[in-house]
Order: C-alpha cells, then structure tokens, then sequence
C-alpha cells in the first residue's frame, strides 16, 4: 500500500488512482528564461521518486511536465538580452533537458510548451467567460478571474475567502503572495507587444491558465497526482483548482504533493545574498550532479534542507564508496526479498528516502553470509527507484592514468622504504588527480 501526504487535505492518504493501474501525474515544469537553480532541481528529483515509485509497484504512468515559454519574465529577458522570445526559451528548455539528464531523472511521457496551446488556452477563457467566472477589463482588453465567484477558492491554501479583495486585479505574473485577488486569464497587450490575436485583441495567457489547460488536455479534467514546490501552493495551484473545476465542475486532482524549499547555509536563495547556485555552479566546484541527487535522497522531500558544500563532499563521499563496493560484487540474479520489502516499506510511507537509503546501508555493510550472494541484485533493484546510476559501475574496473599509475608505484617505493612523509605527499598528490588509495595485503588498491 502506498501511502502520500496530500496537500488538499493535509493528511497521509492511502493512494488510490482513478482509473488503476493508470496514474495521471503532472508536474510544474520550469520556467525557461534561465539555469533552473538547485532548489528546482530538488523539486524534480523528488517528481522523479515518485515516478519510479509508482512505476516500481506496477501502475502504468502518464507522466506529464509543461515547459513554461511565455511570462513576464521571459519577456523582459529577451528584450534585456536583444533575443526574441523563441530564441531565449529553446536556448534554455535544451539546458532544462540536459540538466535533468545529468541528474537521471526519468523522462516524462510529454513536454508540453505553453506556446503551442495558445488557442486551446482562448478557448478555456471563454468557457470560463460563458460561466460569469471570469469577465474583461474594457481599459486594457484583460480577462481576469472573478475569484469571489468561485465558492471553494482557499481549499488548498486554506485562505480565509474574507480576505477576498473583490473587484481588485493583479496583472503581473510577480505578485504580494498575501493578497486574494482576481488574476489575470488574458494580458492584453498593445499593438507591437510580444503576444498572439484572440477575441478581445491582441494579448498572451496569464501563468495559471496553461497549467490548468495543459493539464487536462493530456491528462483529463479530474488527475490522479499533480506536484509542485511548497511555494506554489498559493497562488499557482489554488488558481489552477478555480479554473479547472470552474470549467468542469468537476474535482481537478486527487492529491496534492508538494516538496519543502532549500535553503542555502539556512536562508532562502537569493543572487542578492550571493547563493543562488544552479547545477553549472555544482560541476563547477568539482562534484558530479548525482552527489547531488544522493544529498537530496537524505532528506524527506516534506523537511526543508539545507545545503552546504560540505554536505555536498559527503555525499559524493558516500556515493564514491557505495560505487567502489558494488564494483567488485558480482551479478547472480538472486533478490533477497526481506531486505528489498524493508527498503520499500519507507518509501511507501510518503516516499520516505532517508530512511530507504539506510536499509541500502545496513545491506551494504551485512556480515550475515547468506546475503552475501544476493546483495548485488537487491541494490540494483533499489537503485531502479534511488536513481544513482549505480548499474555503470558494477564489474567495471578503475582506469588509471599513466601519470598517476606512476605516482602510486612511486609511493609503493617510499612506502617500503619507511619514508613515510614521502609517501604522505605522493598520496596527496594522487588524491589531488582524483584517485585514492588503500593499502592491503595484496598491494596498493586505487579507488
């Protein structure tokens, strides 16, 4: 049984799909006018999780992640960089891609792009329209959504609906996260504006509405999962909840999923304070994307974590050693079951990682002889939902650079000789070259 804390109820639910084993999953994609920063990337691993959960217990996943190509703030970027629009957002949905791939998240089923369903966007408007939830704002040709109109506005964010500034409207895409007010479905836009013809002139969509369109053209009006960070909870996903069932009158999705921000040294990310880092800045300290993969997997996705760049060594320190061990296990087919059961119980507690991956550690580090055989297996099957990539390195021997081969007979040398500072310094040049070793009976042992 897996069990997930739904947001829209604020509770752990036992999940059962609409229509199983089908399971209609939409995840917030990200908005293409720049480097995804790392606290995205924690959000789409932890949508990655739970993809291979699902897919690890046997449902059939239609998995669907839109791509953000049309917003405030892609358009200001274009015009401060001399692009256009088209140029600035395929420039970075192919760095979003590549990003995702280094961190062996799983490919969703479709990439929708809000670009490519303009029209069905007009369309959802005017329904909206026809059901007196949404009216036009005759000064700028802008369609808002009436939101005192809507009676159950608030259940996923439990806003109070007494807060409702009626008859207010906010426009920008940017806004006071406090205020309840009726937001923009349509931006009219003047004559030379970047934007697309519709029925009330010249505009492009408000952000809300292409989730919600998006959403329900591959997926339908009601859908099983729908994730996001913690931060779009109010007003991103409340908004999509008005206007999805506003148009169907129907439940829009069964559970909510949403992960907690990451901090940076236990404060949010800012490039104001200096620590904002996207995964360029992580390779470019010398740390491989799946370290940081492993360092979000310690950490329940509902617990805010915080990053350091210490955290970030030890967790390309544990990840090394878990690859130098499976490295020299052999493959025999066989699962011990109990230890597999004992790693998926946690994650089918709300996908509970830090706890999987302390089962993975206590198989790793067994004494008991009749796991010895089927460790390997077992891990490798853990590893379908970790996502560690854990599989390139089973039987593969370590290649060696001439120049440190050298380094390491050099050291063999000293070290024999009882010139034990020489053989300290070589060491850390060798380490310096990204080899370690470690001297056994058998001779020196390069990791």
């Amino acid at each position: 049984m897996l069990k997930l804390f739904n947001s829209l109820t604020k509770k752990i639910e036992e999940f059962v799909p609409v229509n199983p084993p089908k399971v209609t999953f939409y995840g917030c994609g990200p908005t293409v006018y720049d480097h995804i920063h790392i606290g995205n990337c924690r959000s789409f691993i932890m949508y990655d999780v739970l993809h291979r959960v699902l897919t690890q217990r046997g449902y059939d996943v239609n998995f669907v992640q839109n791509i953000t190509d049309v917003e405030d703030k892609i358009i200001k970027r274009a015009e401060e960089s001399g692009s256009s629009v088209e140029e600035l957002t395929q420039k970075f949905t192919q760095i979003f891609f590549d990003d995702i791939n280094k961190l062996n998240i799983l490919p969703a089923n479709t990439y929708p792009k809000a670009t490519e369903h303009i029209s069905e966007m007009i369309k959802f408007i005017e329904q909206l329209m026809a059901k007196k939830l949404a009216y036009i704002e005759q000064k700028d040709s802008s369609i808002y959504f009436d939101v005192s109109e809507f009676k159950n506005y608030g259940q996923l964010s439990g806003i109070d609906p007494s807060r409702i500034k009626t008859g207010t409207r906010i426009l920008s895409d940017e806004y006071d996260k406090e205020d309840v007010q009726d937001f923009a479905l349509w931006k009219g836009a003047k004559l030379n504006d970047f934007g697309w013809n519709s029925p009330w002139g010249k505009g492009r969509p408000g952000w809300h509405i292409e989730c919600s369109v998006m959403a329900s053209q591959y997926l339908g009006k009601t859908i099983d999962i729908h994730a996001g960070g913690i931060d779009l909870i109010f007003p991103h996903h409340e908004n999509e909840i008005a206007q999805s069932e506003g148009v169907s009158g129907k439940l829009f999705v069964k559970y909510w999923i949403h992960g907690e921000f990451l901090l940076v040294d236990n404060t949010k990310m800012s490039k104001s304070k200096n620590n904002f880092y996207t995964l360029n800045d992580v390779t470019n300290k010398g740390f491989e994307p799946i370290a940081f993969r492993y360092l979000m997997l310690t950490a329940h996705y509902r617990d805010k974590l915080n990053f350091t760049w210490e955290s970030l060594q030890s967790s390309q320190n544990a990840l090394n050693n878990l690859r130098e061990i499976v490295r020299e296990w052999e493959l025999n087919n066989q699962i011990n079951q109990e230890y597999l059961d004992r790693f998926m119980e946690p994650l089918n507690n709300d996908l509970n990682t830090p706890q999987a991956l302390a089962v993975l550690w206590d198989l790793v580090k067994s004494n008991d002889p009749t796991t010895n055989d089927q460790r390997l297996t077992t891990i490798l099957k853990m590893d379908q939902v970790l996502g560690l990539g854990l599989d390139e390195f089973v039987g593969k021997k370590v290649l060696v650079p001439n120049e440190v081969m050298e380094l390491v007979n050099q050291r063999e040398v000293v070290r024999k000789s009882g010139d034990y500072a020489k053989s300290d310094q070589l060491r850390d040049e060798i380490k310096k070259l990204g080899f370690e070793i470690e001297d056994t009976p058998k001779g020196p042992k390069i990791k």
